[in-house]
């Protein structure tokens, strides 16, 4: 498969991911009542379903990491190149920062809209960001839920494993990482993610997208040593 075939479908990928899951934080957002509303549960299926779809969608092309965290990972267990790592990072965040471009045109499509303090499902914490939880517990969060994220997608894309589930399963534990994660951080465990929108939204969400860019890729590579040591074969 040509790098620049991976590379395009890394992209697509996780623009799609930024614009299905982060869409639904913007657009229907969980401070609206009525139908439009959808809550932290629909919140959580739109990046769960995203992300289990392009999975089937360009899975054979690039294997779907659409996540630096993700393919930082692979390079440290040694399942990705240097190379190919850096062209999956850049195209990641490039995919990301477009989707984040067209969500912010819409978003300026409704009368009397105003970009607001970590806009465009932008991921934060602290006073004024949902919860309103600390730093310490935005750095435990982001940290443990992508080690548990990286610790699923090798298990389930294992020589051993069953490769029709992969997607489903990578899909649904992205849904129970968002269910719970989402009050605190807003739910990054992907540096792309947390890029794109922070870049439109400024303010807070720029100031704080360090911790959305080094806490899950420490995860991710802490999981691929955990995998790499004691539960390979």
């Amino acid at each position: 498969m040509g790098a620049a075939k991976k590379y395009f479908a890394e992209a697509l990928g996780t623009f799609a991911l930024v614009l299905f899951g982060c869409g639904a934080a913007t657009i229907a957002s969980i401070s609206q009542s009525g139908p439009e509303g959808i809550g932290l549960l629909g919140i959580s299926l739109a990046f769960g379903f995203a992300l289990t779809v392009m999975v089937y969608a360009i899975g054979p092309i690039s294997g779907c990491h659409i996540n630096p965290a993700v393919s930082i990972a692979m390079m440290a267990a040694k399942k990705l190149s240097i190379r190919d790592t850096i062209g999956y990072v850049f195209s990641q965040c490039i995919g990301a920062i477009l989707a984040s471009a067209i969500l912010y045109i819409i978003a300026i499509g409704s009368e009397g809209f105003e970009m607001p303090e970590w806009g465009l499902a932008s991921n934060g914490w602290g006073e004024g960001y949902l919860g309103e939880y600390n730093i310490i517990s935005a750095l435990i969060t982001e940290f443990i839920f992508t080690f548990l994220f990286l610790l699923i997608i090798f298990g389930t894309t294992a020589k051993k494993a069953s490769p029709l589930m992969a997607g489903m399963a990578i899909g649904i534990s992205l849904v129970l990482i968002h269910m719970v994660a989402i009050p605190i951080t807003g739910t990054s465990v992907n540096p792309a993610r947390s890029l794109g929108p922070a870049l439109f939204s400024g303010g807070k969400a720029l100031e704080q997208v360090w911790l959305f860019i080094l806490i899950p890729i420490a995860g991710g590579l802490f999981a691929a040593i955990v995998r790499t040591v004691f539960l390979d074969d």
